[in-house]
């Protein structure tokens, strides 16, 4: 299906300089736990993925939407990253696929996820056709009006959308099921691996179900299905998402996000990476003039006071969305995605929460930069809402990365409260800037 921008986007191009800022995941990232190589594969990745997005972001005609998706595509097919190739494993070693997208204008959904996925080479692709063919008045192509889907209906369309599909086998690393196994007290020997890899296609296929080994089925009673994990709270596990915010120079802003989940997650766990306003958000709107009282006098202060609650009272002057509607000065719009203990997030509802304080908080104008801090900060919402389980789950830990725009500027913001966060994005200046720790300064690895 052919992608047109929609209208609403191109009406006045040009206006607004891109901005673009990706993050790889976050949690109990140390510089112990950390090796050199590692840290220099991740900077060079996340450097070499937002340079090449932002060349695309600055020919004229692209879309958040497009540059966003395309930014998480790159970062699904690496496996570095908890998602696509990457992603971890449940404890019945399987891997379930989550993705989202999110746009501030021209879609009729403007927010989709799908969960559980499984077949789908590239869940990012997989939303995106989701959201896109919302806008269709035949069905959505199938997936109704729907916002979130799960299970075998989101590999059946990708199937449908003529999207690749892959065996079980394409997500399998050798990194991530040391982890997995690891976690679950169990061997993780070459011979196992690759027999396990195996068994993981066949079961796949009906045709040769009966072929598998029988010792290798899931039962209910399976310590790999409800096990518990083993962690000893020092070694960097992934319970993180990636995910890119984007800014085009029509105003529009684009959040895309995409996970594996929590390693060792039990099947059917669905995190907040699919789900919105828990791990995206992207919303935009109109900033009233300030309205101001006519006289000082006690009287005009009552009325200053009433008037929201009675309109109809003299000397109140209701103030219409098309009285400030073109001006783009009054327009602020914001976008986010999150990463960490999805579970938190969605106890918070973390990146709704960051866009409502911005908005509405005392009727004041809140930096989208100060809303992130309170909830993804240090001792921030997130940090809060593990209690005394903070440090010792993983509970709490994320950051959160993002773009607003007000008075015609875009501005990157992002806070975390954990170890690390891999993060990168382009500054005003145009150069390419990566982050891993709160505190980079005196880091040699770069």
């Amino acid at each position: 299906m052919e992608y047109k921008p929609p209208s609403e986007a191109s009406e006045k191009p040009g206006r607004i300089t891109p901005r673009i800022i990706i993050h790889g995941g976050a949690g109990n990232i140390t510089r112990q736990n950390m090796p050199r190589s590692s840290y220099k594969a991740y900077r060079y990745a996340l450097l070499d993925i937002v340079e090449s997005a932002h060349l695309e972001l600055l020919k004229p005609g692209t879309t958040a939407l497009d540059i966003a998706v395309g930014a998480v595509v790159l970062l699904e097919q690496n496996p570095l990253f908890n998602a696509g190739k990457g992603a971890v494993y449940t404890t019945a070693g399987t891997h379930e696929l989550e993705a989202s997208v999110m746009v501030t204008r021209g879609y009729v959904k403007r927010g989709v996820g799908v969960m559980k996925v499984k077949k789908a080479k590239s869940p990012i692709k997989l939303a995106r056709e989701m959201l896109i063919r919302g806008n269709e008045i035949d069905g959505g192509g199938g997936a109704q009006g729907h916002c979130q889907l799960e299970g075998d209906l989101c590999d059946e369309l990708n199937d449908r959308w003529g999207l690749e599909s892959v065996r079980p086998s394409y997500f399998w690393t050798r990194r991530r099921w040391d982890e997995h196994r690891r976690g679950l007290g169990l061997s993780h020997d070459d011979e196992t691996y690759e027999r396990m890899k195996r068994d993981a296609d066949a079961l796949c296929s009906e045709t040769s179900l009966d072929h598998a080994r029988a010792d290798e089925t899931i039962k209910d009673s399976d310590p790999m299905m409800f096990g518990d994990t083993q962690w000893d709270g020092k070694e960097y596990l992934p319970q993180g998402t990636v995910g890119a915010v984007v800014l085009d120079s029509t105003g529009t802003l684009c959040a895309a996000t995409s996970t594996g989940g929590l390693t060792n997650k039990l099947p059917g766990r669905i995190g907040d990476t699919p789900t919105l306003g828990a791990g995206f958000w992207a919303e935009q709107w109109y900033s009233a003039p300030t309205l101001m009282p006519t006289a000082v006098s006690p009287l005009s202060q009552l009325l200053s006071l009433l008037g929201d609650c009675i309109p109809n009272l003299q000397g109140y002057n209701t103030v219409h969305r098309n009285d400030f509607n073109d001006d783009a000065s009054a327009l602020r719009a914001v976008a986010m995605s999150g990463t960490g203990n999805g579970d938190s997030f969605l106890r918070v509802n973390a990146v709704r929460t960051c866009a409502a304080i911005a908005r509405y908080a005392d009727r004041s104008t809140v930096p989208l930069q100060s809303a992130v801090t309170a909830v993804a900060g240090p001792n921030g919402q997130l940090q809060q809402s593990a209690a005394d389980r903070w440090q010792k789950t993983g509970e709490g830990e994320g950051g959160i990365i993002g773009i607003e725009l007000s008075h015609g500027e875009g501005h990157v913001v992002f806070d975390y409260n954990c170890g690390g966060m891999f993060h990168a994005w382009i500054d005003t200046a145009g150069h390419p800037r990566f982050k891993l720790f709160q505190n980079d300064k005196g880091f040699k690895y770069e």
